[in-house]
C-alpha cells in the first residue's frame, strides 16, 4: 500500500550567518564630501633648525637665525571611487505563497548584512593593508612568535610617534587563537560593554585587540596594528527604497545604492603596521 506522506513548510528562513562591521573603530569621518565628488587637503612642509649666530662677523647682511626658505605646501587629492548599486524584483505571490518569507523589508535587510557590508569593510581593510606605513617581510606565525611580532609593530608605531591611545590589533580568528595559546600574552579581557558591542574583545600591550572574518581580509592577511587618525573611510551616499507595485510589475521593487571610498593620509600611514604572513 502506497502511502504519501506529508510535507511542511515552516514559515522560517535559514539565514546565513553574517558578521557586523568593525571599521568604525579603525577609520575616521574628518572630511567632509558634501557638495564635491573629490577632496584636495594640504601637506604643509616644515624647517631644519640652525644655530643662532649670536656674534656675526663684521659686514655680515643674512638672518642670525639661519638661511630663510620657503615651506613646501603640497596636496593631497582624494576622489570617491566606489559608487555601488544592486536591485531585484519580489513578486505579490511570491510573497503570499512563501508564508511571507520572502518579503521586499527582510530582503533588503539581507542583502545589506550578506552583500554590503562585507563588501565594504573587505575594501576598506584592503585600501589600510595596500597603503601602510610599515610593510615587513612576510613571516609563518605561530603561538611561539605571534607575541615577539606585535611587540615589534607596536614598537615601529612607537618610532613613528604615532598616537598611543586608540591603536587597534585586527586579528582572524585563526590568529587569535596563537594569541591565546601563547604563553607569554596575558590578555586583558575586562572590556567595557559599549566596546564589546563593537567588537572589541581584549586588550595587549595597551592596544584594543578585534577580530575579523578572514574572508573580509586579504588572503596573506597576518594582523594590522592601526590608529584611526590614518584612514579617512567616508559613506558619502547609502539610499535603500522599496517601491511598491511600480510600472511593470506586481510586487515590489527594491533599489540601493552607496557611494564610499577609503584613503590612507600620507602623513599618517606610519600609524598602520601590517604584517603579512607567510
Amino acid at each position: 500500500m502506497a502511502i504519501n506522506l506529508t510535507t511542511k513548510f515552516l514559515p522560517y528562513t535559514d539565514e546565513l550567518f553574517s558578521t557586523e562591521s568593525k571599521k568604525s573603530l579603525l577609520t575616521n569621518d574628518d572630511f567632509d564630501w558634501t557638495g564635491a565628488h573629490t577632496v584636495k587637503v594640504y601637506k604643509v612642509g616644515t624647517s631644519e633648525m640652525a644655530d643662532y649666530n649670536r656674534n656675526p662677523a663684521s659686514g655680515f647682511t643674512g638672518s642670525r637665525y639661519g638661511t630663510v626658505k620657503d615651506l613646501d605646501a603640497t596636496t593631497e587629492e582624494f576622489t570617491l571611487k566606489k559608487d555601488r548599486s544592486f536591485t531585484f524584483a519580489i513578486d505579490k505571490l511570491d510573497t503570499d505563497e512563501t508564508a511571507q518569507q520572502l518579503a521586499a523589508a527582510s530582503a533588503l535587510a539581507r542583502q545589506q548584512r550578506q552583500v554590503v557590508i562585507p563588501e565594504v569593510d573587505s575594501y576598506v581593510y584592503g585600501v589600510m593593508c595596500e597603503g601602510a606605513g610599515h610593510k615587513p617581510d612576510a613571516v609563518v606565525l605561530t603561538k611561539e612568535n605571534i607575541y615577539t611580532e606585535i611587540i615589534a609593530g607596536n614598537n615601529a608605531l612607537d618610532n613613528a610617534e604615532a598616537p598611543e591611545a586608540g591603536r587597534i590589533i585586527v586579528v582572524t580568528p585563526d590568529v587569535y587563537v596563537l594569541m591565546k595559546q601563547c604563553k607569554d600574552i596575558t590578555m586583558e579581557t575586562d572590556i567595557g560593554n559599549d566596546l564589546r558591542l563593537k567588537g572589541v574583545i581584549s586588550n595587549l600591550d595597551g592596544a584594543m585587540v578585534i577580530k575579523v572574518p578572514a574572508t573580509r581580509l586579504p588572503d596573506d592577511f597576518g594582523f594590522m596594528i592601526a590608529h584611526p587618525c590614518a584612514t579617512v573611510a567616508p559613506t558619502k551616499l547609502e539610499d535603500y527604497k522599496v517601491h511598491e507595485d511600480p510600472p511593470g510589475i506586481s510586487g515590489s521593487l527594491v533599489e540601493g545604492r552607496i557611494c564610499y571610498d577609503a584613503f590612507v593620509l600620507d602623513n599618517k600611514k606610519t600609524a598602520i603596521y601590517y604584517q603579512a604572513k607567510a
